[in-house]
């Protein structure tokens, strides 16, 4: 794949000064202060590499530095790659994304809302509608997320241990597992953080023909050149795998939202985890590893309409639609979020097919752009695309939870200010 061209900030309209000083803040407060083991931070625009910036440690236990070519685990910054995929198949005529899901798994077609009851003892209404694929995308389908530990919904999720950091069981088992469970709402009815992609991982599998991790790979991964990203790592990778740690004092994976932690206690050994096999549970939610650059790849590809290098993923109208605000009565996602996820805390933004999509910037409170469209993951890896502005900042850390510090807001707000010549 083409690789992308390294240039001086100033030549793409951006300040050296200023992307410095990001990096000046990410040593300063989060890694001097033992708050993350080590970052890598890559800013692209108009076509070039403006700031590339390695620092700390990728495995503190064994003094690993960061490097270029380290491997992450990205978490849910799987979910966008996992949407695009699904919908390539929507632009073959494979399938359409108001289809009821039940067409596709039929175990689910009396699923009921949640009334009362713990697991496995429900009391339950049907829904007012059927759920539909587009729901699954943009997460108002009525699923739900464990971690979120709000519901007896979301500890019958626990029980059976769906959409756990640390996979277990297969695609098929989760969805029967699923089809026990009642939704948390009627589809929808409001926006709530879960295991949906998952589910898209499962009907890109059932509708293709093919098992999911392989239509991944030989659809977007192998053409793009994405030779880093995969769903384990493999032996002869292994001295590139990162650590990933806990703000949790105990080591804990919970995602306590807007509390602080101090300190990193080891969570995956990268010697040892789980991710250095094939699993068993293919999650199009959140299991891939990956690197900065094949991330970066895939953002270029996204910012160019879809395709990079002659390799064309999906059209222009079809991102187009991905990335608009899909949330009913094109509302923001604090007016409808049942989620405690950290995310959903911002005005002004909506969800896409696969994406957050800032709508209004000033109601943010952040400085941005309407149509940027951004994700993040478990880990505290994030990244944002905005199209106005021809620009890519992708930020890679392995820290859980990713609501222990504000790193995300500061980003935006540091990166933003490095723009010497806006495009708006």
């Amino acid at each position: 794949m083409l690789a992308p061209t390294p240039a001086s900030p100033e030549s793409v309209g951006m300040s050296k000064a200023a992307l410095d000083r990001v990096d000046a803040h990410l040593k300063r407060r989060y890694i001097d202060a033992g708050r993350f083991p080590g970052t890598h931070l890559l800013v692209y625009r108009r076509g070039k590499v403006a700031h590339s910036s390695v620092q700390g440690f990728a495995d503190v236990e064994r003094k690993m530095p960061v490097k270029d070519d380290t491997i992450y685990r990205i978490y849910s910054m799987t979910k966008p790659l996992t949407s695009v995929a699904f919908m390539m198949l929507v632009e073959e005529g494979l399938v359409a994304i108001d289809e009821p899901v039940a067409k596709y798994i039929p175990e689910w077609k009396d699923l009921g809302v949640f009334v009362a009851g713990t697991y496995p003892a429900f009391l339950t209404r049907p829904p007012s509608r059927p759920m539909l694929i587009v729901d699954l995308l943009r997460h108002t389908s009525g699923l739900t997320y464990g971690f979120q530990q709000r519901s007896n919904v979301d500890a019958a999720y626990r029980t059976e241990k769906i959409g756990e950091v640390e996979k277990s069981g297969t695609l098929q088992s989760m969805i029967e597992g699923l089809a026990k469970i009642p939704l948390e709402f009627s589809p929808g009815e409001s926006w709530n953080y879960s295991v949906a992609t998952d589910v898209i991982g499962y009907l890109i599998g059932k509708i293709s023909g093919m098992p999911f991790e392989q239509f991944l790979k030989s659809r977007i991964l192998d053409p793009l050149g994405m030779t880093d990203t995969d769903f384990h790592v493999p032996a002869s990778k292994a001295h590139r795998f990162a650590a990933c740690y806990s703000a949790d004092p105990g080591g804990g994976t919970a995602f306590h939202a807007g509390q602080r932690r101090e300190g990193l206690t080891l969570q995956d050994d990268p010697t040892t985890s789980s991710f250095l096999s094939p699993p068993s549970f293919i999650s199009g939610g959140g299991g891939l590893c990956s690197t900065v650059a094949d991330y970066l790849t895939f953002c270029r590809a996204l910012l160019n309409g879809g395709e990079l290098g002659g390799v064309r993923l999906i059209g222009p109208k079809t991102l187009a639609l991905m990335t608009t605000n899909h949330i009913p009565g094109g509302r923001a996602l604090p007016e409808v979020s049942r989620s405690l996820f950290s995310e959903a805390t911002y005005n002004g933004i909506g969800f896409g097919l696969g994406f957050a999509v800032t709508m209004r910037p000033a109601e943010t409170l952040i400085a941005g752009s309407p149509g940027e469209y951004n994700w993040g993951g478990a880990a505290t890896t994030s990244f944002w695309i905005d199209p106005a502005e021809e620009l890519i900042t992708i930020l890679m850390t392995q820290v859980l939870p990713s609501s222990a510090y504000p790193l995300r807001r500061e980003l935006r707000s540091m990166v933003y200010a490095a723009i010497t010549e806006s495009n708006l």
